[in-house]
């Protein structure tokens, strides 16, 4: 089935977070007519808007959720210069694959289910994006493969991969806490080196007044 079918099937597009399982759980729970309202709504986005483009620049992180056939998860850790997972159009994203421990699970999983999640965490705005879709890997594309790679990032591309977006959520701020990256925090530290050594030379300068 192709995402395009799925989609078609699909209601709204946050069906496909929220199975008729999980619209369960949530009328037992209280929570169905709010997120029923939502779905009448403006409800979740199919598309990548210039909101999350400009979002995706910053980012220099992400989590890539994956499963095996008989559905086993498996959520990767994926790191790189910021902007690094890129718009290929406004139903794609697509990031370059370097060489790691060579465990191939997640290309193992996409072989086999191309079912796949982004997890978005910008700690520093306290913001998450939470995407679904399909993902695949592209191998032997050279061409793709230099326009998703930054030459100043170490590590050698062995591969690309898309991944075709079908919706996405941006979430409350609720219980993320703050976390910034040394590239964030050096500015700041800069900043308080320099007004230490202008502080430090005034205090010189009057002991020696004070002689």
């Amino acid at each position: 089935m192709s995402a395009t079918t799925s989609q078609n099937q699909r209601e709204y597009p946050s069906d496909i977070a929220f199975s008729p399982a999980v619209k369960t759980i949530q009328k037992q729970k209280g929570s169905r007519e709010s997120y029923a309202r939502m779905e009448r709504g403006e409800g979740w986005q199919t598309t990548i808007t210039p909101e999350l483009t400009v979002f995706l620049a910053d980012l220099d992180m992400f989590y890539l959720g994956s499963a095996s056939a008989d559905g086993q998860p498996y959520i990767q850790y994926r790191g790189g210069s910021p902007g690094f997972l890129k718009v290929i159009d406004e139903h794609t994203l697509g990031f370059a694959d370097f060489g790691g421990n060579r465990q191939y699970i997640t290309l193992g999983n996409l072989s086999e289910n191309s079912k796949a999640f982004l997890f978005l965490m910008d700690y520093a705005h306290r913001r998450r994006v939470k995407i679904w879709g399909t993902a695949r890997v592209v191998e032997g594309d050279p061409a793709l493969e230099k326009r998703l790679s930054d030459p100043m990032y170490p590590g050698k591309v062995e591969r690309a991969i898309l991944f075709t977006v079908e919706a996405w959520d941006v979430n409350c701020q609720q219980h993320i806490h703050q976390r910034f990256s040394q590239r964030q925090i050096a500015p700041v530290i800069e900043q308080l080196k320099a007004r230490i050594a202008e502080l430090e030379t005034l205090l010189e300068e009057g002991r020696g007044h004070h002689h």
